[in-house]
């Protein structure tokens, strides 16, 4: 899990979004309104308006963002999640605890585990 995770608000325009994953090398990003999560925008959102000129300085996060993201706790079973996320065919979970946003867990954390599993098994 990617802990503490930039996040953009629902307001900014979607060229905001893109420098925040450009500079950080991410491809999720909780949306917020005030404190509250109210969706989550993956770079793949983005992607689908590379052709369309100019409108990533005046489109808004919300325009695009997907509302309602996949949300887990913090202690959530690690095999639940990974089932959950197969099982909608999403990429990533937002970690939430008390209602703020403190993680998000993706395909590639997944990988690290199952991957970290395997070289044990190994060794074993």
């Amino acid at each position: 899990m990617t802990e503490t995770p930039f996040t953009v608000g629902a307001s900014q325009t979607l060229a905001t979004a893109q420098q925040i994953f450009a500079r950080h090398r991410i491809r999720h990003l909780p949306v917020l309104s005030g404190n509250q999560l109210v969706g989550l925008l993956s770079s793949r959102d983005l992607g689908f308006l590379d052709g369309v000129t100019g409108l990533a300085g005046v489109m808004k996060v919300a325009e695009v963002m997907t509302p309602e993201p996949y949300t887990v706790e913090p202690r959530a079973a690690l095999d639940a999640v990974a089932r959950e996320m197969s099982r909608r065919k999403i990429g990533s979970a937002v970690v939430v605890d008390h209602g703020r946003v403190v993680g998000v867990f993706t395909t590639v954390d997944a990988l690290r585990v199952l991957s970290g599993l395997l070289a044990e098994e190994a060794e074993a």
